[in-house]
């Protein structure tokens, strides 16, 4: 799997979200959007991600920035996440790593000398015309909501 760079066309997706959602590529068709990989829903790193991008939602939907986060969870971790969270924006299941992959987000990590297969906190800025505008790998939680907003700026 090539990795995406800026430029690339954005590989096309469709996925179960929070709220009752379908989140898909073809009904963003046009506008910009950002959708971020994320591990797990309710861990200490997604959580203060996720609450970073909710507390600049109203800046980013000034951008008119659609904002899409992916995990490999299934949808009842996911809606409870949501709720816990107060979480308005999307957050969309990716349980067959389909969109993770096409992403290269789904990644061979390892921890206490163990390795095995899990999501890379990544990632992609997709500007109107469905090209990636800015890449995010191994994202620090904490600045990233500051990151988005900056390049989505630029859009």
């Amino acid at each position: 799997m090539a990795e995406l760079e800026p430029g690339a066309v954005a590989p096309a997706f469709e996925m179960p979200a929070s709220g009752g959602r379908v989140v898909s590529s073809a009904a963003l068709k046009g506008q910009p959007y950002l959708l971020y990989f994320y591990p797990k829903a309710d861990t200490p790193g997604c959580t203060k991600q996720a609450c970073g991008i909710q507390e600049a939602l109203p800046q980013l939907g000034k951008l008119k920035l659609t904002v899409i986060g992916v995990s490999p969870d299934a949808m009842p971790p996911i809606e409870k996440f949501a709720k816990k969270h107060g979480l308005e924006f999307p957050l969309a299941s990716d349980a067959d790593h389909k969109v993770a992959e096409a992403y290269g987000t789904w990644v061979e990590k390892s921890m206490y000398g163990k390795t095995y297969m899990g999501m890379e906190r990544s990632s992609f800025l997709v500007g109107a015309d469905g090209r990636i505008a800015a890449v995010w790998r191994k994202v620090k939680p904490e600045a990233h909501a500051a990151q988005v907003l900056d390049a989505a700026a630029k859009l």
